[in-house]
């Protein structure tokens, strides 16, 4: 009875560990991830990581396979801190018009748009269906701003198939997102 919560007490640790290795590395990429934003926006990197911290559960009874696994769950969760953000912006606005979005115009870190954040997170949400690595290379890149370098390296993948998986996501989304219209 004793093993199940020192075993427990271990896989918190752990996270805790990893936290406390990634933490600057986290904080840059939230950094990224809201770059652009409006100056009037009242969530700064360092929150948005606290957030996500929160969000993982503390680190609870989650186990991670290595820090790849841990920062790809704890970009995950500030992606879908900043969409909550933007949906809670457009209840606000009660619901309006949602302009043209380019694929090459994703900042989705704008957040004074979040319309367009919206449309792509849902984009995204469908190209996982269909795509699940591409959708995650494009969380990757757009959302956190890793280089293709960083990115393929999180996945566990060479660069030159980051590279073509995210010709296929960009693709694929320029196609949803234009048909939406």
């Amino acid at each position: 009875m004793g093993a199940p919560d020192i075993e427990t007490s271990d896989n918190a640790l752990r996270a805790e560990t990893l936290l406390r290795l990634l933490y600057n590395e986290l904080r840059q990429m939230a950094g990224q991830m809201m770059a652009g934003q409006s100056p009037s926006n009242t969530l700064q990197a360092t929150a948005l990581v606290h957030e996500a911290w929160i969000k993982l559960g503390n680190g609870g009874n989650q186990v991670w396979a290595g820090q790849s696994h841990f920062l790809a769950s704890a970009t995950q969760a500030m992606r879908h801190i900043l969409i909550d953000r933007a949906r809670r912006k457009l209840r606000q606005r009660h619901g309006s018009g949602q302009p043209s979005v380019s694929l090459d115009d994703i900042d989705v870190a704008a957040t004074d748009r979040p319309e367009s954040v919206l449309r792509i997170n849902s984009a995204l949400d469908q190209l996982a269906l269909v795509g699940p690595d591409q959708a995650r290379l494009v969380e990757l890149r757009y959302f956190c701003g890793l280089n293709i370098q960083e990115a393929a390296a999180v996945l566990g993948i060479s660069p030159a198939t980051a590279k073509r998986q995210l010709t296929f996501a960009r693709a694929w989304l320029f196609h949803h997102l234009k048909s939406d219209q």
